[in-house]
């Protein structure tokens, strides 16, 4: 099975593969990269911006990477009051199948420039961030009846 990641950038990248490896019917896979274009802003503001552009990359990975399934990560903040910087970072993961998204995001902290190893002394890794919203895509891609 071909995986194309709508990204060249390898923490999103390894997010994938290292998501993809704990499912037993992914486990013999080929996880690509391919340069692709959010079409959202450099830094999404809302949901609905960072989801948008995780859906964008992931359809543009899925037909540029000539792939079985394209996937999409895009980060972005969104308002959270009460919150000493008013924001929070997550991460949104697209998950597109030829015909339908399948979504998931991360979990949030407080936004403050997307320093999450920095800020969690290096026990949370951006990768691993990424990974939650891989998995949390995915809970919607192996459940389709639930859906």
């Amino acid at each position: 099975m071909k995986i194309a990641v709508g990204t060249q950038n390898n923490g999103k990248i390894e997010a994938v593969k290292n998501g993809l490896m704990k499912y037993p019917d992914y486990l013999d896979i080929e996880v690509i990269g391919v340069k692709t274009d959010s079409g959202v802003n450099h830094q999404p503001i809302g949901l609905d911006e960072t989801i948008l552009g995780a859906k964008n990359r992931a359809r543009l990975a899925y037909e540029l990477g000539n792939s079985d399934l394209g996937f999409g990560l895009e980060a972005g903040i969104f308002l959270v009051p009460q919150t000493k910087s008013d924001y929070m970072d997550t991460t949104a993961c697209a998950i597109y199948d030829g015909k339908e998204y399948h979504l998931g995001l991360s979990k949030s902290f407080r936004e403050d420039n997307g320093m999450i190893g920095l800020l969690t002394k290096g026990i949370i890794t951006r990768t691993m961030y990424s990974e939650q919203a891989v998995h949390n895509a995915m809970i919607h891609l192996l459940n389709k009846k639930h859906y």
